[in-house]
């Protein structure tokens, strides 16, 4: 598809389109293309003002903010929706109603684009394997992009750039799944890494609408595509949609990166994802001493078990993307309880904490950010931890817990929303006091 032709003289509405740059770089890329961009939001423009000053250049972009006008989901050629857009929407029955196809940019890129497709889906790990697989490809000499849930990438502003020759490796979350079952494709290769209840209070406590939005990264593969499954959630796929897989299918477990090959990265939780990071570049024909070379090399993700720095000999991690009590867990595996001091806390996902409120009772100290989830907790973790409103309060206490060899994790289990922007600025945050310490 010639992209810039196809959008030319469009009337696209924009729907969700965020503050971490994606959605404001497809907007972006629309416009250039000669689209006339409607921006929908049912935030107020107070708290989107910067989308709408990062876009001001552009005549043909205009704004809606507060309570939907379904007027605007008809009287248009395509919705492009964000992330998070309930599936039951009215907007979206609207549309559809009108035959007005509704897509996602990670869908809507790889339709544009033709090229070959490797997709990451997972509760947790995805971001990692979906870093690894870039790093080898890399490595590799391969023409890659990097595109899906990453932030600040714009999906279709990737089209400027890619060529027949790139493989574009997308890290999906639910939603953008969800997106490509829509438009009844999947990736060439696709990555299932693990599977937990996540974002429950989107999916009404349904881990099977949850798992079959995800499951649409394989359900549109035919026989000459890779389906490889962490060993962790090969056997619910395999049991609902064992009938439906048509790719070549492979299982992969921690077992499967051969025990010389060294990592930088902590913890049983990253073999495991480097050995699905391996899988996939043997599918893509990559030599095995080149996928070795770059999984050595590999540093990590920023926000994921992030070793920011070591002050006055404690290690300090930045793991603000452990949003699910499994994520956090893993953490404290990874570095032990004995002598970690944790900073957790944050806004409620109505998951289950029993396992993590049992062995947040092992660490040595115990700092609590505010939040629903925190309160619903608060009572179970036996007087444990001083809950803080301010980010600056509860890293200060931290440190003051914390004596030479002791680790400093902040790994939050819970969402960002209520004293931060989102994750990411949760994280920013976090580096930046400890940087100042």
């Amino acid at each position: 598809m010639d992209a810039p032709t196809h959008f030319r003289g469009k009337r696209i509405t924009l729907m969700r389109i965020g503050l971490l740059g994606r959605g404001i770089g497809d907007a972006a890329y629309l416009a250039e293309c000669g689209a006339d961009v409607l921006v929908v939001d049912d935030a107020s423009q107070e708290v989107m003002q910067p989308a709408v000053d990062a876009l001001k250049a552009f005549k043909n972009i205009t704004f809606k903010f507060g309570p939907y006008d379904l007027n605007d989901f008809k009287n248009c050629d395509l919705v492009l929706k964000g992330a998070g857009t309930p599936i039951d929407s009215p907007e979206i029955a609207e549309a559809k109603k009108n035959d007005i196809p509704v897509r996602m940019s990670a869908d809507l890129f790889l339709e544009s684009s033709g090229v070959t497709c490797v997709g990451v889906t997972g509760t947790r790990g995805k971001s990692t394997v979906t870093h690894m697989i870039f790093a080898i490809l890399k490595e590799a000499g391969k023409k890659v992009l990097l595109g899906g849930n990453i932030r600040g990438v714009s999906n279709l502003e990737l089209l400027k750039e890619v060529t027949p020759e790139h493989v574009a490796v997308l890290e999906l979350d639910s939603w953008q799944c969800q997106g490509f079952g829509e438009a009844q494709m999947s990736p060439h290769t696709a990555v299932f890494t693990t599977l937990f209840a996540d974002h429950m209070n989107y999916y009404k406590e349904d881990l099977n609408a949850y798992l079959a939005d995800k499951a649409n990264i394989f359900l549109y593969q035919h026989e000459e595509d890779t389906l490889i499954l962490g060993k962790q959630c090969a056997p619910i796929v395999i049991d609902r949609y064992g009938e439906q897989i048509e790719a070549q299918t492979q299982v992969i477990d921690e077992t499967k990166l051969p025990d010389t090959w060294i990592l930088k990265v902590p913890g049983m939780h990253n073999r495991y994802n480097a050995a699905l990071a391996l899988a996939a570049a043997r599918a893509l024909g990559v030599a095995d001493e080149v996928s070795r070379a770059a999984l050595a090399a590999f540093s990590g993700v920023p926000g994921r078990l992030e070793l920011v720095r070591e002050v006055n000999g404690v290690k300090i991690y930045n793991d603000t993307t452990a949003t699910t009590p499994e994520a956090t867990l893993v953490a404290l595996a990874a570095l032990g309880t004995e002598r970690t001091v944790l900073i957790m806390g944050g806004n409620d996902k109505n998951l289950d904490m029993t396992a993590l409120i049992e062995k947040v009772k092992e660490v040595k100290h115990l700092v609590l950010l505010a939040g629903t989830g925190t309160e619903r907790i608060k009572d179970q973790l036996d007087a444990k931890g001083m809950i803080y409103h301010t980010f600056a309060e509860a890293v200060a206490d931290a440190v003051k817990a914390a004596a030479p060899g002791d680790t400093i994790l902040f790994s939050p289990a819970f969402t960002s929303f209520g004293m931060f922007k989102n994750e990411f600025d949760r994280g920013d945050q976090f580096n930046a006091l400890v940087n100042a310490l």
